[in-house]
């Protein structure tokens, strides 16, 4: 039996072999990753959560296959903490290392704001699944930042044409922007929830309770005018630059939900 030497550098490098199919990978890596990341946070300076990642980079038409391993290297050499400042530097290790043109990073991760019940003060945590999606290609630097709001709706139709109250419904509010001066998580999130029927809490007392349903009762939106709404704010926002905008209300009267986009690019 031939022995095989455990110097890393003896083993053959089956994926830089070359290729001979002369096709171009615009994307290959890793995703489905998930990892303890800090986020930077504006109340309390840095936040702890755990991100799904999605890592990859581009492959030369010469090469049989990328280095899957390297991609998680780069990760663990910036030890956790990722913020927007520090995402071009990981994208630029990821070029050198794979040897790219093209790099990109995608984190997924639940980001939690301290909400205070607007009657009792009563303070509990919301937790809004939030994005970010960066791409470097040679040096141009593309970033999104996402956020998935939850907010209530209260249909305007309902309560026109009704003697007795109307119906309203969790809805949620996906807002991808890109901009220029780097835009704080908590100032997307507030942005969206001044726009709909109500914000959402996770702790109410009953007059707090009272409060916000007639709040939402006071302001009937449609998805359409939700979309509308947070679409002028950007446009209003000196530091965004292109935004995409989704509303989809979970109606309570009907089995399926209502949905509206306005994109900016």
């Amino acid at each position: 039996m031939k022995k095989i030497s455990s110097q890393p550098g003896s083993l053959h490098d089956t994926q830089a072999s070359p290729d001979f199919r002369n096709l171009r990978i615009d994307k290959v890596g890793v995703k489905g990753l998930r990892y303890p990341i800090i986020v930077r946070d504006r109340a309390h300076a840095t936040q702890n959560t755990v991100a799904t990642i999605a890592l990859a980079v581009d492959l030369p038409h010469h090469f049989k296959g990328t280095h899957m391993s390297r991609f998680v290297e780069v990760l663990q050499e910036y030890g956790g903490l990722i913020h927007v400042e520090s995402i071009p530097a990981i994208l630029r290790a990821l070029q050198e290392r794979l040897q790219a043109d093209s790099a990109h990073l995608e984190l997924d991760f639940p980001y939690f704001i301290e909400k205070k019940a607007p009657v009792t003060a009563a303070a509990g945590l919301v937790d809004y699944q939030t994005r970010f999606d960066a791409a470097l290609h040679g040096k141009d630097l593309r970033f999104k930042l996402g956020v998935t709001v939850p907010v209530t709706t209260l249909c305007p139709c309902s309560k026109a044409i009704s003697e007795r109250g109307a119906h309203n419904q969790r809805g949620q509010v996906r807002l991808e922007v890109t901009f220029g001066k780097t835009v704080w998580i908590e100032d997307l999130v507030s942005l969206v929830e001044s726009c709909a029927s109500s914000e959402i809490y996770s702790l109410l007392k009953r007059p707090d309770e009272k409060h916000v349903t007639e709040r939402a009762y006071d302001n009937p939106v449609f998805v359409e005018d939700l979309v509308r709404a947070v679409a002028l704010k950007c446009d209003a926002h000196p530091d965004i630059r292109s935004y995409r905008i989704e509303a989809e209300n979970f109606e309570s009267i009907h089995n399926h939900s209502a949905y509206a986009m306005i994109e900016k690019s």
